[in-house]
């Protein structure tokens, strides 16, 4: 009995996946030119017919995002970073408004979150939030690119061209806090986060920070620095080994209010006053910042703005229409605690 050539047998053939095999067959602009007329090319020879009420059924919008949401690890998985949140209910909003459901998956980056959402029909793009490590994070962005899944990552922008970012301006938020910090008087400032390419908007937070230093004749090699991950914890533990290294520190620029509340702890547990030993600076202007004790200082990340930006523009890769990055603007709190 001789069978029909499927979509599968295509893909296996051609060595890509069945929704580029897909879009190849309607001549999507998505897939190159060449991959498109090698998949039409094996279509023919053998012998494909579309089956039109399939491919209707297919070409159906779920009317639904996806938001995969990574956090950096703790002990606790039930706490979530309240910048999350923040961005959890304007994404929600905006969604709404556009007429769109939102899957919302909190993902585990050993998890294969990277699966065929579009595929499968449960999602028609995707919004990536928070990505722990970006250097493993970035292994599974090559398999969505790979899949042409419509997705769009809130932060730092990507080198490659055709990832998709929408984020605040990092590098001014962090010359901003800097230059605050450096107007009140304090030149031993200690940025507590990580600098490394794998937190790469703590790294353009940290390089606005060297820049206003650098502008106020203060040479690179006398920064100081400590990791942290955004959390209390990490806040806390990285301001307890500043505290045991005996450098001299007036102030300290924390890449997250989560880090800067930690701080505060430790200082305190110290003996030290915030403000009057040590200012603290946060980055992110969560809820709880203006109620730590006392009131952080903090740049503020226009979460509103930005979850009608990403919905906007995942909706324009889902519709075909070209969207670039998109960096937003930061503002300075000023409070009690710098």
């Amino acid at each position: 009995m001789v069978t029909k050539a499927t979509s599968i047998d295509i893909a296996y053939k051609a060595g890509v996946s069945q929704s580029t095999v897909s879009r190849a067959l309607r001549d999507s602009p998505l897939v190159n030119l060449e991959t498109r007329q090698r998949i039409q090319a094996i279509a023919k020879e053998l012998n494909y017919k579309v089956d039109k009420n399939a491919s209707n059924l297919r070409m159906q919008n779920s009317q639904t995002l996806a938001l995969l949401l990574c956090e950096d690890p703790t002990n606790d998985d039930s706490l979530i970073n309240p910048f999350f949140l923040s961005m959890l209910g304007s994404i929600t909003r905006a969604s709404a408004q556009k007429g769109y459901d939102l899957l919302v998956s909190f993902q585990q980056l050993s998890s294969d979150w990277h699966a065929d959402y579009e595929d499968s029909n449960k999602a028609d793009g995707i919004i990536l939030l928070g990505y722990g490590d970006f250097v493993d994070y970035e292994r599974k962005l090559a398999k969505l690119l790979e899949q042409n899944t419509h997705f769009v990552i809130w932060g730092a922008e990507h080198n490659h061209k055709s990832v998709l970012t929408i984020g605040c301006d990092n590098h001014q938020g962090g010359l901003s806090a800097t230059e605050h910090l450096l107007s009140k008087g304090h030149r031993n400032i200690a940025f507590i986060g990580d600098s490394s390419s794998h937190s790469p908007e703590f790294r353009d937070r940290y390089l606005g920070h060297l820049a206003a230093l650098k502008t106020a004749g203060i040479k690179e090699n006398n920064a100081i620095q400590f990791a942290a991950i955004s959390t209390e914890t990490s806040g806390f533990d990285a301001t307890n080994d500043l505290l045991h290294s005996g450098e001299t520190f007036d102030a300290i620029f924390a890449a997250s209010d989560l880090i800067a509340i930690g701080a505060i702890r430790a200082l305190n547990a110290k003996g030290l006053s915030v403000p009057a030993d040590v200012a603290v600076m946060g980055y992110d202007d969560i809820p709880v910042a203006s109620f730590a004790n006392p009131p952080l200082t903090t740049i503020k990340q226009n979460t509103m703005l930005a979850g009608e930006i990403l919905v906007e523009s995942v909706l324009k890769l889902i519709n075909g229409e070209e969207v670039s990055p998109q960096l937003i603007p930061t503002n300075l709190v000023v409070r009690q605690s710098a």
